[in-house]
Protein backbone atom coordinates (compact mmCIF):
# COMPACT_ATOMS: atom_id res chain seq x y z
CA UNK A 1 0.00 0.00 0.00
CA UNK A 2 1.47 3.39 -1.05
CA UNK A 3 1.15 5.69 1.94
CA UNK A 4 1.08 9.49 1.79
CA UNK A 5 1.09 12.27 4.34
CA UNK A 6 -0.92 15.03 2.70
CA UNK A 7 -3.46 17.81 3.16
CA UNK A 8 -7.21 17.20 3.17
CA UNK A 9 -9.21 20.37 2.52
CA UNK A 10 -11.97 21.50 4.80
CA UNK A 11 -13.53 24.84 5.59
CA UNK A 12 -16.04 26.79 3.59
CA UNK A 13 -15.84 28.52 0.24
CA UNK A 14 -12.96 31.06 0.13
CA UNK A 15 -12.01 30.09 3.72
CA UNK A 16 -9.69 27.08 3.41
CA UNK A 17 -8.68 24.95 6.36
CA UNK A 18 -6.63 21.79 5.96
CA UNK A 19 -6.13 18.63 7.96
CA UNK A 20 -2.77 16.89 7.76
CA UNK A 21 -3.58 13.21 7.30
CA UNK A 22 -1.89 9.86 6.69
CA UNK A 23 -3.71 8.04 3.93
CA UNK A 24 -3.45 5.53 1.12
CA UNK A 25 -2.39 7.43 -2.01
CA UNK A 26 -5.27 5.90 -3.99
CA UNK A 27 -7.93 7.55 -1.79
CA UNK A 28 -9.49 10.87 -2.82
CA UNK A 29 -8.03 14.10 -1.43
CA UNK A 30 -10.83 14.69 1.06
CA UNK A 31 -11.81 11.04 1.33
CA UNK A 32 -10.98 8.24 3.73
CA UNK A 33 -7.77 8.50 5.74
CA UNK A 34 -6.04 6.37 8.35
CA UNK A 35 -5.07 9.01 10.88
CA UNK A 36 -5.31 12.76 11.36
CA UNK A 37 -1.84 14.11 12.19
CA UNK A 38 -2.47 17.83 12.49
CA UNK A 39 -3.95 20.97 10.97
CA UNK A 40 -2.93 23.83 8.67
CA UNK A 41 -4.71 27.18 8.51
CA UNK A 42 -3.31 29.29 5.64
CA UNK A 43 -5.40 32.31 6.66
CA UNK A 44 -3.30 32.93 9.78
CA UNK A 45 -0.09 34.97 9.75
CA UNK A 46 3.04 33.08 8.70
CA UNK A 47 4.69 33.58 12.09
CA UNK A 48 1.63 32.36 14.01
CA UNK A 49 2.04 29.26 16.20
CA UNK A 50 -1.50 28.15 15.30
CA UNK A 51 -0.89 28.13 11.51
CA UNK A 52 0.63 24.62 11.40
CA UNK A 53 0.07 22.08 14.17
CA UNK A 54 1.40 18.54 13.88
CA UNK A 55 1.73 15.56 16.19
CA UNK A 56 5.43 15.02 15.42
CA UNK A 57 5.60 11.61 17.10
CA UNK A 58 2.90 10.21 14.83
CA UNK A 59 4.37 11.91 11.75
CA UNK A 60 7.74 10.29 12.47
CA UNK A 61 5.98 6.96 12.99
CA UNK A 62 4.35 7.15 9.54
CA UNK A 63 7.59 8.28 7.91
CA UNK A 64 9.32 5.23 9.40
CA UNK A 65 6.54 3.04 7.99
CA UNK A 66 7.37 4.41 4.50
CA UNK A 67 4.80 7.17 4.08
CA UNK A 68 5.86 9.81 1.55
CA UNK A 69 5.09 13.46 2.41
CA UNK A 70 3.75 15.72 -0.31
CA UNK A 71 5.76 18.83 -1.27
CA UNK A 72 3.84 21.14 1.07
CA UNK A 73 4.05 18.72 4.00
CA UNK A 74 7.77 18.23 3.35
CA UNK A 75 8.21 22.00 3.68
CA UNK A 76 6.32 21.98 6.99
CA UNK A 77 8.52 19.15 8.24
CA UNK A 78 11.68 21.00 7.16
CA UNK A 79 10.52 24.11 9.01
CA UNK A 80 9.86 22.00 12.11
CA UNK A 81 13.29 20.38 11.81
CA UNK A 82 11.95 16.82 11.52
CA UNK A 83 13.36 16.22 8.03
CA UNK A 84 16.63 17.38 6.46
CA UNK A 85 16.17 20.34 4.14
CA UNK A 86 16.38 19.50 0.44
CA UNK A 87 17.30 21.94 -2.28
CA UNK A 88 14.62 22.40 -4.91
CA UNK A 89 15.20 23.67 -8.41
CA UNK A 90 12.49 25.07 -10.61
CA UNK A 91 14.54 25.86 -13.68
CA UNK A 92 11.56 26.93 -15.77
CA UNK A 93 10.20 29.39 -13.21
CA UNK A 94 12.17 32.40 -14.49
CA UNK A 95 11.65 31.64 -18.19
CA UNK A 96 8.76 33.65 -19.66
CA UNK A 97 6.07 31.81 -21.59
CA UNK A 98 5.56 31.80 -25.34
CA UNK A 99 3.12 34.73 -25.46
CA UNK A 100 5.23 36.84 -23.10
CA UNK A 101 8.29 36.37 -25.31
CA UNK A 102 6.25 37.29 -28.41
CA UNK A 103 5.02 40.49 -26.70
CA UNK A 104 8.56 41.36 -25.64
CA UNK A 105 9.82 40.88 -29.22
CA UNK A 106 7.02 43.06 -30.61
CA UNK A 107 7.71 45.76 -28.05
CA UNK A 108 11.43 45.70 -28.85
CA UNK A 109 10.65 45.95 -32.59
CA UNK A 110 8.36 48.96 -32.04
CA UNK A 111 11.00 50.68 -29.90
CA UNK A 112 13.65 50.05 -32.56
CA UNK A 113 11.37 51.55 -35.23
CA UNK A 114 10.58 54.55 -33.04
CA UNK A 115 14.25 55.19 -32.18
CA UNK A 116 15.69 54.67 -35.68
CA UNK A 117 13.94 57.64 -37.44
CA UNK A 118 14.59 59.91 -34.46
CA UNK A 119 18.36 59.32 -34.62
CA UNK A 120 18.75 59.99 -38.37
CA UNK A 121 17.42 63.59 -38.43
CA UNK A 122 19.52 64.44 -35.39
CA UNK A 123 22.61 63.13 -37.16
CA UNK A 124 21.82 65.14 -40.33
CA UNK A 125 21.18 68.35 -38.37
CA UNK A 126 24.52 68.12 -36.58
CA UNK A 127 26.34 67.51 -39.92
CA UNK A 128 25.02 70.78 -41.43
Amino acid sequence: MAMKIRLARGGSKKRPFYSIVATDSRMPRDGRFLEKLGTYNPLLAKDSEERVKMDMERVKYWLEKGAQPTDRIARFLEAAGAVAKTERKNLKKAVPGKKATERAEQKAAKEAEANAPAEEPAAEASAE
